[in-house]
């Protein structure tokens, strides 16, 4: 198993809430586009190695040092996405996978050097926090757009991380941090949402308005 497979994998079951609660494996693999058996016999040899424990029926959730290292590969990941985004002029969108590239490379003196260089930022231009160099992490700010209150009116504090299509779609549509926003109306069974941003309307399927922090 190579050192990039584990990063990833540890990267995805954080992202997913693995940090503090059990990830399913089914959702993992959903997430990297793989199949289950894959996800599930790459679990089985993270427990070996300790990075995180595993429990039938409830999945996998990060030991404390898996959570260090995945935090650190979090934290590698967001500081390119603010050299690419804010020095490079990369598209926002686009920066995602292009930071995830970049991520594996990247060793710890270049990337407190990187960290330096952009004044140790506490947020990527997603809006999610950078994990210190000691693999510590604020919380995410607000709550997802799916649990808002229909008729609150709030203001975008973070996109969580899920694919760069994810990204492209949502900023398109003008959904980045720092929006103001009102939930007008959930259809039933499930969706769609409907938000004003920017004065006009739009309608968001749940998965992408789970992915939208607001407060």
């Amino acid at each position: 198993m190579s050192s990039e497979s584990i990063e990833m994998y540890l990267k995805t079951i954080a992202e997913l809430g693995g940090a503090g609660e059990s990830v399913s494996v089914g959702k993992l693999a959903d997430r990297l586009g793989v199949t289950a058996v894959s996800a599930n016999e790459m679990v089985k040899r993270l427990v070996r190695q300790e990075l995180v424990q595993y429990q039938p029926y409830k999945g996998a959730i990060l030991t404390q040092n898996g959570r260090r290292l995945a935090h650190n590969v979090i934290r590698r990941q967001r500081l390119w996405e603010c050299f690419l985004v804010d020095h490079l002029k990369v598209d926002w969108a686009a920066s995602y996978d292009q930071a995830c590239d970049l991520e594996h490379a990247t060793d710890p003196t270049v990337t407190e050097s990187l960290a330096e260089f952009l004044n140790h930022p506490a947020v990527c231009p997603h809006g999610n926090p950078i994990p210190d160099a000691d693999g510590r992490i604020t919380p995410d700010k607000g709550q997802p757009l799916s649990e808002w209150p229909v008729g609150q009116t709030g203001t975008i504090t973070a996109i969580l991380p899920k694919s760069s299509e994810a990204l492209a779609y949502l900023n398109q549509k003008g959904v980045r941090p720092g929006q103001s926003v009102t939930l007008i109306e959930i259809a039933p069974l499930d969706g769609p949402y409907s938000l004003t941003i920017y004065g006009q309307t739009i309608a968001l399927g749940r998965q992408l308005a789970e992915l939208i922090l607001v407060e």
